[in-house]
């Protein structure tokens, strides 16, 4: 039988169990000495017979042992296993990537892509039954990811984005709109959305027209975030035979701003909301999560798990019946037991006499 322990940490509080157990023996220890200097031990049992060095010490004992049992029960010790049958709900989430080799503009650190892509792991970690997919797009939108519940697969293709160059002279979002729709289930029952995530640059793709059409035709909702300083921009480096430049067009260097109109009207034609990241940080997973509490959930398939057995209730159960053991012992002896034996001691004596 395997046993395993889901929080060893609270093993640390064995070092409090151990420092009052030394404490205890030394104050049992310190107690008989002087007891023995002020006391003889026979004078002692006649002047106070309810009195008993080994009961306080007998109760200290068995609440150490209730502690040892109760940092015991906080381990969490778990053996067996029980199946759980597990209903997955939740709604469609399509992320869309812009990876133009404008992204690598570095007024996001440590460029706009990288930035991207830890947004969608922020928002990734407080999804729970939601599917997910990946759209990415330059010139060209394609689909990465179909529709999935498998989110480490769906973050090893995040993690595999990488720049392209636009084969048809730049950004095409309003393409990229279009595949995310075409990537629904027609009949789907859960909730749809679209995540978009880029600087908004695009080359006459219509992305504004496309994100009203797919709302009002299919109800899908549409959230941009914008990544990208909006005001200066960003510098896009490029690399020449080893060496780090900077993109150069018509002699000047290129400098990529965040379009925050563009991706306001977009958010605002598609029913949804507008994220300025900017340059900072944002929890996107908290924005999602309520922006997008209003969605259907749909059910996928069940999937059954294997789920260890906790069995923390037995060591804690036995401190309890430890602790009142410890209540039941009296510091003293019994005054009534004592005088009973006495009185038998004294009536055996006096037949013994006559």
């Amino acid at each position: 039988m395997e046993i395993e322990y889901n929080n060893l940490s609270a093993l640390n509080w064995m070092w409090l169990v151990a420092v009052l157990a030394i404490i205890a023996s030394m104050a049992v220890a310190w107690r008989r000495r002087a007891l023995r200097t002020m006391i003889d031990a026979n004078l002692l049992s006649k002047i106070a017979p309810e009195f008993s060095i080994w009961r306080p010490a007998l109760r200290f004992v068995l609440i150490l042992l209730a502690m040892i049992a109760v940092v015991a029960a906080m381990i969490d010790p778990r053996w067996g296993t029980e199946s759980e049958e597990i209903k997955r709900r939740g709604a469609d989430v399509m992320f869309v990537v812009d990876v133009s080799r404008s992204m690598l503009a570095e007024d996001a650190t440590p460029n706009r892509l990288s930035r991207a892509k830890v947004f969608i792991d922020d928002a990734l970690r407080q999804m729970a039954g939601d599917r997910v997919g990946l759209v990415d797009f330059a010139g060209v939108a394609a689909m990465r990811t179909p529709l999935t519940l498998n989110y480490g697969a769906f973050m090893t293709s995040v993690d595999d984005l990488r720049p392209k160059d636009a084969v048809r002279g730049g950004s095409m979002l309003g393409d990229a709109i279009r595949v995310a729709a075409e990537s629904f289930s027609s009949d789907a029952t859960a909730g749809r959305a679209i995540v978009i995530l880029t600087d908004g640059e695009d080359m006459g793709s219509d992305p504004v027209a496309a994100a009203k059409e797919i709302f009002e035709k299919q109800g899908i909702r549409i959230v941009t975030v914008g990544i990208g300083d909006s005001r200066d921009g960003g510098r896009i480096p490029v690399e020449n035979d080893g060496d780090r430049t900077w993109m150069v067009h018509d002699g000047q260097e290129v400098w990529s701003k965040m379009d925050a109109n563009t991706l306001r009207d977009i958010a605002q034609s598609g029913g949804g909301l507008f994220v300025p990241a900017g340059t900072s940080q944002v929890d996107l997973g908290d924005i999602l999560q309520r922006s997008f509490s209003d969605l259907e959930r749909g059910e996928f398939e069940t999937s059954t798990i294997q789920r260890s057995i906790p069995r923390f209730q037995w060591p804690a159960g036995f401190a309890l019946i430890l602790l009142v053991l410890e209540c039941l012992i009296p510091d003293r002896k019994s005054v009534k037991k004592i005088a009973r034996v006495a009185e038998a001691n004294e009536l055996l004596l006096q037949r013994g006499v006559s």
